[in-house]
């Protein structure tokens, strides 16, 4: 049982880590600078569960690595959501969310994060339904 918990942690941190590296790998970042990609993955993650129907959110948490899973629902308050955030909203919260200086905007930042998500933890089906709870205008940018 201890070795099936231990592979399943460090599959995890492995995917965990591989999502850090795409992100850090497209926006341009050093590995030295895994806090701000960190950052970027946990306030894209914790925004997209606080807009997403509680269902929703709870489908689209399961495609995530177990670490991933874990960081999602920190602090997640389901009796609280969906808050209603449009494109403009979302970046604004992104912005005071994420306290490391940026090159460019937080909309490029967060595409990165979505990309990288994208790459290595949903199935196609799960980021339409995810997409298909956005508002058209957020939709967009995830896509």
């Amino acid at each position: 049982m201890a070795e099936q918990l231990q592979s399943a942690i460090d599959a995890s941190t492995e995917k965990t880590n591989l999502i850090l590296k795409g992100i850090e790998k497209e926006y341009g970042w050093p590995k030295e600078q895994r806090n701000q990609s960190y950052c970027a993955l946990r306030t894209t993650l914790h925004l997209l569960r606080d807009r997403l129907p509680v269902q929703e959110s709870v489908e689209f948490a399961a495609q995530l690595p177990l670490v991933l899973r874990g960081i999602y629902f920190d602090g997640w308050k389901p009796m609280d959501v969906p808050v209603k955030l449009n494109r403009d909203d979302f970046l604004l919260e992104f912005r005071k969310q994420f306290t490391y200086d940026m090159e460019g905007t937080p909309q490029h930042l967060i595409q990165v994060v979505l990309n990288s998500l994208r790459q290595h933890v949903t199935s196609p089906g799960q980021w339409d339904d995810v997409m298909d709870n956005m508002p058209k205008d957020l939709a967009r940018m995830m896509s």
